[in-house]
């Protein structure tokens, strides 16, 4: 029987390649349910392709043009964020694959999670925010979650089949646009110059996320909760190449690493098939293309926003949902050309040490939390 899947976040970098992935292996996979915040366009043709049971449009003011466009179409639509939080409740579908970007992920994630779906996870924010409820709602609920980013994949896939013997997992990362440069250098950058991955094809957010070291922040952070390890247990280290998806260390100092081409569509299929492997054709890695495969530390001094992720995850509570709100704030005003490069970290850093933090919070610390960091992140742009 086929897997039937709701892509929350059909329109962005890792919905449509979700849709790539069900449409080379249409045989095990089939689309249930789309949604997209904001591209009702592509959300049309997505919807008149693939004829899932229903589609869901955030922004309330496209509900008439989705509606008109599909009218012939045997598809239920709805609109608003509601209306997402809702349908990913539907007893029809199967996995539940979270790729809206930021904050947006949260609720939409624990009602699917308390309706016992499966949930692909691409929205690392989600457990940034809120990773102490999402694991113990998953645990209570008996749901997998199954990460898509591709270095807790590379970790997932080396813990299977292994008992309690983990030391600690290195997360790699490529370094972005800016590896090896100084602040000097990094005071005058552009987002032009900021968007110009030079591994990955990403959305704006987080390839901007990228050049600043906060998306390996909110990956280290992920990772506590998806893997249960203490701050001192999770390491980064600088691969330009992308090969080497993360590693694992064991107990008795072997480690494994998962490796290959830099491709999401691998860590989305193994989300989906899991805990199958799916024989596919796509390309495979060779060492003979890749003689040289670098390792550095990363640069704290130069890139100050993968240190206040690892102060925030030690901090606990509301804290790493203060540093999210804060640079979801700061990724957009640097993208609007209202702050330099390093004025997102300034803002982070002078919004966390401002915000009330609650140590044990509930859903409702969480939402005043984003709000309150949200609104005083606001003031410190010109």
């Amino acid at each position: 029987m086929k897997k039937r899947i709701a892509i929350l976040g059909s329109t962005g970098s890792i919905g449509t390649q979700a849709l790539e992935v069900i449409d080379r292996f249409n045989s095990f996979f089939e689309v249930e349910v789309l949604t997209a915040y904001n591209n009702v366009q592509l959300l049309i043709e997505q919807a008149i392709v693939y004829q899932p049971n229903a589609v869901v449009i955030a922004n309330s003011d496209k509900y008439s043009l989705l509606a008109e466009a599909l009218r012939n179409h045997p598809i239920k639509i709805y609109a608003g964020t509601d209306a997402i939080e809702q349908v990913v409740k539907m007893e029809s579908i199967d996995i539940v694959l979270a790729a809206m970007v930021g904050y947006s992920g949260l609720i939409p994630t624990i009602n699917a999670i308390e309706a016992g779906k499966e949930i692909a996870l691409a929205n690392k924010e989600t457990l940034v925010v809120a990773g102490e409820m999402i694991t113990r709602l998953a645990r209570e609920n008996k749901v997998n979650i199954i990460p898509v980013d591709s270095e807790h994949s590379a970790i997932f896939q080396c813990l299977v089949g292994e008992q309690g013997s983990l030391e600690k997992v290195i997360l790699t990362a490529s370094g972005g646009p800016f590896r090896g440069r100084s602040r000097k250098y990094l005071e005058k950058v552009t987002k032009d110059e900021a968007l110009r991955h030079p591994t990955w094809s990403m959305g704006a957010k987080i390839t901007i996320d990228s050049a600043t070291l906060m998306n390996k922040g909110l990956e280290v952070i992920e990772a506590k909760w998806l893997f249960g390890l203490l701050p001192e247990q999770i390491d980064v280290v600088i691969h330009p190449q992308s090969i080497l998806h993360s590693m694992v260390q064991f107990t008795d100092g072997s480690i494994k690493a998962q490796m290959g081409l830099p491709d999401m569509k691998l860590p989305i299929l193994y989300a989906f098939s899991y805990p199958e492997r799916i024989k596919s054709d796509f390309s495979r890695f060779s060492f003979a293309d890749y003689p040289e495969l670098n390792f550095e530390s990363p640069d704290i001094g130069s890139f100050p926003n993968l240190f206040l992720a690892y102060e925030a995850m030690r901090a606990g509570g509301t804290m790493p949902c203060v540093l999210n709100a804060s640079n979801e704030i700061a990724v957009d005003a640097f993208l609007n050309d209202r702050i330099g490069f390093y004025g997102m970290s300034s803002i982070i850093e002078k919004t966390m040490d401002r915000v009330t933090i609650v140590k044990t919070p509930g859903l409702s610390d969480y939402r005043d939390a984003d709000k309150e960091a949200r609104l005083f992140a606001e003031t410190l742009i010109p």
